[in-house]
C-alpha cells in the first residue's frame, strides 16, 4: 500500500506550468497595465484637462468596466500574488551569505513583491475603497479612504494625497511605486530566462542593458506621476475642480460623457469645506493659515 503522505502537492505536480503562467501574468496584463496606469497619472503634469480626458476614456466601457477590471486586473493579480507568496515562502534567501548580484536581485525580487502587495492593498483602499457600494464608501470616508472620484479625477487625487499632513500617503506611494517598478523590471529579466529567451551569458548581458534602460524610463514616469499628485496644493485642487466640472457639464450635454453623479463629489462645496477645516486645524495649532 502506497504512502499517500509522500504524494507531491498540486503545486509541485504542476510547478512548470504554474511558474510560467505566474511569469506571463506578471508581464501581461499586470505589467502592461501598470505602465499605462502610471503614464495616465503622469499626464496630470500637463494639466487637469489631459488627465480627466484619459480617465473618461478609461471609464467609457460603463457597466462593462467591473468585468474588465476583474478579468484583466484583479483575478490575474490575485493569482500572481498568491503564487508569489508561495514562491517566497519556499525560497531560500542566501544574499547575506553569498554577496553576488544575482543573489541580491533574487532577494530584492521577493521583498519588493511583498512591499508591492501591501502597497496595492493600501492604494485600492485609499483611492477606490475596495467596493463600490454607497453604504461602504460612506462608512470608510470618515477614515480618509475611498477618496478618488473619476469625474473629478485630478482634484480628488490631489486632496487624497494631501491627507495625513501631506506626508503619510506620499511616502507610502513613493516606496510602493518604486518597489513595483523594480519588481516588474527584474521580473521581466527573469521571465526571459524562464521562457528561454536569453540563456547564454551574452544574451543575458544584452537583456540586462535593455531592462536597465526600460527601468530608468519607467522610474521617470512613476516619479512624474507621483509628483503630479503630491506637489499641487489644496488651492490647486479647487482650480482643478472648476475645470473638471466644466468638462463634465460639456461632456454630458454633448453626450460624450454619461451622466453619473456618483462618480463626482456629492457636495459641490466639499472641497472648499475640507480646505476650511484644514485651515482651522492649522490655526488652532498656532500655525498661520494659508492665504485664500
Amino acid at each position: 500500500m502506497s504512502d499517500s503522505s509522500h504524494e507531491p502537492s498540486f503545486f509541485l505536480k504542476h510547478e512548470f506550468a504554474i511558474r510560467r503562467l505566474h511569469s506571463l501574468l506578471g508581464i501581461i496584463p499586470l505589467g502592461l497595465y501598470m505602465v499605462v496606469h502610471l503614464t495616465t497619472n503622469a499626464s496630470l503634469l500637463n494639466g487637469p484637462e489631459t488627465f480627466q480626458r484619459a480617465v473618461y476614456l478609461i471609464h467609457s466601457p460603463g457597466k462593462l468596466l467591473p468585468l474588465i477590471e476583474w478579468g484583466f486586473i484583479f483575478l490575474p493579480l490575485i493569482f500572481h500574488a498568491g503564487i508569489g507568496i508561495w514562491i517566497t515562502k519556499n525560497a531560500h534567501l542566501n544574499s547575506g551569505k553569498y554577496q553576488f548580484t544575482s543573489n541580491r536581485r533574487y532577494s530584492w525580487q521577493r521583498w519588493t513583491g511583498i512591499i508591492a502587495l501591501v502597497y496595492l492593498f493600501l492604494h485600492i483602499m485609499h483611492l477606490h475603497g475596495g467596493f463600490h457600494a454607497e453604504w461602504w464608501l460612506a462608512a470608510i470616508d470618515r477614515f480618509g479612504l475611498g477618496q478618488f472620484r473619476p469625474y473629478n479625477a485630478g482634484s480628488s487625487l490631489v486632496l487624497a494625497m494631501n491627507l495625513g499632513y501631506g506626508i503619510v500617503w506620499p511616502v507610502i506611494y513613493l516606496l510602493g511605486v518604486l518597489s513595483l517598478v523594480y519588481h516588474f523590471i527584474n521580473g521581466l529579466w527573469t521571465a526571459g530566462i524562464t521562457w528561454g529567451l536569453w540563456i547564454s551569458p551574452q544574451a543575458q548581458a544584452r537583456a540586462t542593458k535593455v531592462c536597465v534602460v526600460l527601468g530608468a524610463i519607467l522610474t521617470v514616469i512613476s516619479l512624474s506621476a507621483w509628483a503630479a499628485a503630491v506637489f499641487p496644493s489644496d488651492a490647486d485642487a479647487v482650480e482643478m475642480r472648476a475645470v473638471e466640472d466644466r468638462m463634465y457639464e460639456a461632456g454630458v450635454e454633448s453626450g460624450m460623457v454619461p451622466e453619473m453623479e456618483e462618480k463626482r463629489w456629492h457636495d459641490s462645496s466639499e472641497i472648499e469645506e475640507e480646505i476650511e477645516i484644514e485651515e482651522n486645524v492649522q490655526v488652532s495649532r498656532g500655525q498661520e493659515a494659508p492665504a485664500a
